[in-house]
């Protein structure tokens, strides 16, 4: 991996974070929260409960690199709205990346791995997210950092477990049922899907039903 990636700010204490203890068990869930809604609240919360975690960071980036940014709130708009929505005192709100100068997920990681050695990470994804994993700047890299495991979303599981990476890394795969609780203590690489309650919900729907965009239910029901 390139040193070119890697910002000025990488590894410097001005980078503020939430506290984490040694031993614990963190969940990471990173995305533009553009809007947050319920399911992102459901998922950590489901994924808090299998796993076994002690938290879920919730970090907040001021652009995903993989998406246009025309219709992106300001990061700091996001940042309060996560905050009227979360009401679990175990789901934690963080802009880390702004500090960091960085919005590269295999940056942010690495940062918080430097940062906290003693913590068990664990990356939360979705299954959308699986999907693309491959375009993913460093993403052999983030699967050697720490364990991830990968929410189920809505019409998503057949695309991400084909997928190129889901199949680069399908003999670290754990099954679900049984190895849930011991991910977060499994030397990388290692993941799983999760089976969960699918929540309907996704940020692009509400906010083309903002602008009086059809969602693709309401386009499904014209035809």
């Amino acid at each position: 991996m390139s040193a070119r990636i890697f910002p000025k700010a990488f590894g410097s204490l001005a980078v503020r974070v939430p506290p984490a203890a040694a031993g614990q068990r963190i969940g990471l869930l990173g995305g533009s929260f553009n809007p947050p809604h319920r399911a992102h609240v459901a998922v950590s919360e489901a994924v808090m409960k299998r796993l076994g975690l002690d938290a879920v960071w919730w970090l907040v980036t001021p652009g995903n690199p993989l998406k246009t940014h025309d219709d992106l709130a300001p990061l700091d708009e996001r940042i309060a709205l996560c905050r009227a929505l979360v009401t679990n005192p175990r789901i934690r709100i963080t802009a880390l990346e702004a500090d960091l100068g960085s919005a590269a997920t295999v940056v942010t990681l690495s940062f918080l791995k430097r940062r906290f050695p003693g913590v068990h990470f664990v990356w939360i994804m979705g299954g959308d997210n699986l999907a693309g994993f491959h375009r993913w700047t460093g993403w052999r890299q983030i699967a050697r950092l720490m364990p991830f495991v990968v929410a189920d979303r809505p019409q998503w599981r057949l695309k991400a477990l084909a997928s190129p990476a889901a199949r680069a890394l399908q003999r670290f795969r754990l099954p679900d049922a049984t190895a849930a609780a011991l991910l977060p203590l499994k030397a990388p690489p290692a993941w799983l899907y999760l089976t969960l309650r699918l929540a309907p919900e996704s940020s692009t729907a509400i906010r083309a039903g903002r602008a009086g965009a059809p969602t693709p239910s309401r386009a499904a029901a014209k035809t």
